[in-house]
C-alpha cells in the first residue's frame, strides 16, 4: 500500500479490524518512511462493473461516488454514519450480485432515491432536486406533492 503522504511503498498494517457491518475490513497502516499513520479499507468486490452514463460514455463503477451523495443529501440529518455505509454497502452488493457487468447510471440513482426514502425524507428530497434537476420551487413543490401523504407539508398561513 503507498503512502498517501510521501507515495513510499513502505507501509506496515499496525491494526485490522472488521467494520461494523462486517462488510470491510479496516486497516491502520504507518509509512516506514515518513512515519504518517492512515486507515484503508478492504472490501469484497464480487464483480467489476461499469457505469453506462446517459450519453452512452462508460466509465467503471466507483462506490465512493454513492457514499458522496447520500453524505451530501444528508448532511446535517441526524443519521448515522454507518447507517448510510450499511444502504451504500447494500446498493452496491445489490448492483454486484445482479448478474451484470455494465449498470446504467439511472438504474443506480433509483436505488440511491430509494435508499434515501427509508432513511431520510429530507434527504430524498435535496437528493431528488439534484438527480432530477429541479429548476423552480414549482418542481419541488410538485415532487413533495406526489409523495402524498408521507411528508407533511407545514400550514403555510401565519396566523
Amino acid at each position: 500500500m503507498r503512502c498517501p503522504f510521501c507515495s513510499s511503498e513502505e507501509t506496515q498494517v499496525k491494526d485490522s479490524r472488521p467494520t461494523e457491518d462486517h462488510a470491510a475490513i479496516r486497516r491502520r497502516r504507518q509509512c516506514a518512511s515518513c512515519g504518517a499513520r492512515f486507515t484503508t479499507f478492504e472490501r469484497v468486490q464480487l464483480r467489476e462493473l461499469t457505469v453506462i452514463k446517459g450519453n452512452g460514455h462508460r466509465e467503471p463503477f466507483d462506490r465512493e461516488k454513492i457514499s458522496r451523495s447520500m453524505n451530501i443529501a444528508l448532511q446535517k440529518r441526524d443519521v448515522e454514519r454507518d447507517r448510510i455505509e450499511r444502504v451504500v454497502s447494500g446498493i452496491v452488493r445489490r448492483l454486484e450480485s445482479s448478474g451484470e457487468s455494465e449498470v446504467a447510471s439511472d438504474l443506480i440513482g433509483e436505488l440511491v432515491m430509494d435508499a434515501l426514502a427509508t432513511l431520510d425524507q429530507v434527504g430524498y428530497v435535496r437528493f431528488a432536486s439534484v438527480y432530477r434537476d429541479f429548476k423552480e420551487v414549482s418542481d419541488f413543490e410538485d415532487f413533495v406533492g406526489r409523495l402524498g401523504d408521507d411528508i407533511e407539508i407545514l400550514d403555510r398561513d401565519p396566523s
